[in-house]
């Protein structure tokens, strides 16, 4: 098993909550703040309430998970694959739960797949897979993210240039013949147009700025016209300067956009991280994985669209040493968020669970230990490991 290094295997134990009607720990996060003697009661899936212990009815069915802290479960907005499975080789129902599963003992008890920029088949296909898995068993999967294919090639990392291409009303169609809802696409803003952007919002979609070379001001016309998030901060975008602060200086003057970041220590140096989310705040940056298919399998290389990604001390990189991606689970940077970047385990959870929640409109029903919420719990250790998940799935 490896842990803060880059997790391939996890130790995180999964349970349901079905046996028990309260449940306990040292610490709860309620509200931000870790409350003592408080229970949680659970029924039918949900949060009924949160209670004192003096409250609790004597004859009480109550699970104690000790001298821990009890969170709500992660919310990982980008993943590409995992358990040996990149999505776009497997847009099926079948690639979905297998890679829910594999991301499920790390804390992760929600998610978007990630679909990284790829033919249109292959995006309907993965449309479609979605769309049935959640009439059958949705698990944790709780909406979709297209990575692309509205990219500027320039800024392209690992996607395909081949499949790169410009906005098409299609994918506006796509939309309309699934249904789809809580969908995050990452484009480049300087590659679609304004009425492309507010044609997406008005459909529901979650825009964010990703694999772009947008200037500032480029970047504030595509805020204006409804994007609110910013993928992967610093990567595959240009640098801020003092005269060009483009998407980054965009990203710190919209006061109400979000900010994904990959805190492995190596897509980004911490120092730049922590000044990222001092200016941010936790309430606006979320942390992410970029997972890639090793992530929960005890094979770390893969192939993606027909190139060799080499995972060595937990870095997925090309045979050119271009990242592809990382090897690294929630648990991981909810860990990395707290030893590299030196926030708080209340604040490094808030930016994996509560903050990703309310970007995607989900933090009435996910995110948070409150009345009405999905009881997908973690229980962790003061360094961030996970000792145990539990779910009603």
């Amino acid at each position: 098993m490896q842990k803060s290094g880059g997790s391939i295997l996890a130790s995180g134990n999964i349970s349901t909550l079905s046996d028990f009607d309260y449940i306990t720990a040292g610490f709860l996060l309620i509200d931000g703040e870790w409350a003592t003697d408080h229970l949680l009661h659970v029924t039918a899936g949900k949060i009924k309430s949160v209670l004192s212990r003096d409250r609790v009815p004597e004859d009480a069915k109550i699970r104690d998970l000790g001298s821990g802290f009890l969170v709500p479960g992660f919310f990982d907005i980008q993943v590409n694959g995992g358990g040996g499975i990149l999505l776009n080789d497997a847009p099926t129902m079948s690639g979905l739960e297998k890679v829910a599963r594999a991301h499920l003992p790390f804390g992760t008890t929600s998610m978007l797949p990630t679909l990284i920029t790829d033919e249109f088949d292959i995006m309907r296909r993965f449309a479609g897979a979605y769309c049935d898995i959640q009439s059958a068993y949705p698990l944790s999967i709780k909406g979709l993210h297209f990575e692309g294919p509205y990219l500027n090639p320039v800024k392209k990392g690992v996607h395909n240039e081949r499949f790169i291409r410009n906005f098409e009303d299609k994918f506006l169609d796509l939309l309309d013949e699934f249904g789809l809802d809580h969908v995050l696409i990452t484009l480049a803003p300087e590659k679609v147009s304004s009425d492309f952007i507010q044609a997406l919002v008005q459909a529901g979609v979650i825009v964010a700025a990703g694999h772009t070379d947008a200037t500032y001001e480029q970047t504030m016309d595509a805020v204006n016209a409804g994007l609110t998030g910013f993928t992967h901060l610093y990567n595959a975008m240009p640098p801020m300067l003092s005269r060009a602060p483009g998407v980054i200086g965009a990203a710190f003057q919209a006061p109400s956009s979000y900010c994904s970041i990959i805190a492995d220590g190596d897509h980004v140096h911490p120092a730049v991280l922590k000044n990222a989310i001092a200016s941010k705040t936790p309430d606006h940056t979320i942390l992410i994985t970029d997972a890639m298919p090793c992530v929960g399998s005890k094979n770390p290389d893969f192939i993606l669209q027909g190139e060799k990604i080499t995972v060595k001390q937990g870095r997925c990189t090309t045979s050119e040493g271009v990242l592809a991606g990382s090897a690294i689970s929630m648990e991981d940077a909810v860990m990395r968020s707290i030893n590299l970047l030196g926030q708080t385990l209340e604040d490094s959870v808030k930016m994996a669970s509560e903050t990703p929640a309310r970007f995607m409109g989900l933090d009435h029903k996910i995110g948070l230990l409150k009345p009405d919420r999905q009881a997908d719990l973690v229980f962790m250790d003061q360094a961030g490991q996970v000792q145990e998940v539990l779910t009603t799935f």
